[in-house]
């Protein structure tokens, strides 16, 4: 393991550069080696795990009005990793029409990348899985799209609680047909979970 811990600082260590936001289907770049997204409900923490892992502080810019964002952001990182911050869903601010055209974009996105080889799926560790995050497990269950699923904020709520919320979201996970077991339990402030989610995604490489 201290190899891969290693392995995931010295990925990380190096330049990480914003390249671009998309937000048709028609704009998605061409596909440059191994290719990782992060998903999440609004407020979940997203933008703060990702500048935690990457080590910059601004790299994802945190929205002050949540759901706002409707592109994907894709970020290079150190020329060996494309990173992909998808908007945050569940949250109800966009009208029917808007939800249904970006659900198609992300649809499209999901199934037909082929250098996308595994979407992180944060989960607030205070409220555990939502439907929302059903819904988004049921899409990339039906994109066939492994994923992994990444607790956050865990310092907020007592070790005893997170043990439980941790066994229930096991539990969800290995009902699903495209999860992978492990699960990822992470806070941004304290930098707990950093260096092994480091190691997991320098591992895909």
């Amino acid at each position: 393991m201290t190899d891969q811990i290693d392995a995931g600082r010295r990925l990380f260590g190096g330049p990480c550069r914003f390249l671009l936001g998309v937000a048709r289907l028609d704009q998605l770049p061409e596909v440059k080696g191994v290719e990782i997204a992060f998903a999440g409900r609004s407020n979940v923490g997203k933008s703060s795990l990702i500048n935690a892992v990457t080590g910059m502080r601004d790299l994802a810019r945190a929205s002050n009005t949540p759901g706002r964002t409707r592109e994907l952001n894709f970020f290079d990182v150190n020329g060996q990793l494309t990173l992909v911050d998808m908007p945050g869903y569940g949250y109800a601010k966009a009208s029917k029409s808007e939800v249904k055209k970006w659900q198609s974009v992300l649809r499209g996105y999901l199934r037909g990348r082929p250098g996308l080889t595994r979407v992180f799926v944060l989960i607030d560790a205070r409220h555990g899985i939502k439907t929302a995050d059903m819904e988004m497990f049921d899409l990339l269950d039906e994109a066939a799209v492994t994923y992994q699923l990444v607790l956050t904020k865990t310092d907020k709520i007592k070790p005893a609680e997170l043990e439980k919320v941790m066994a229930g979201v096991e539990e969800a996970a290995r009902k699903r047909p495209a999860a992978f077991p492990v699960i990822h339990a992470t806070s941004s402030e304290k930098g707990t979970g950093i260096p092994e989610l480091r190691a997991e995604i320098a591992g895909l490489l």
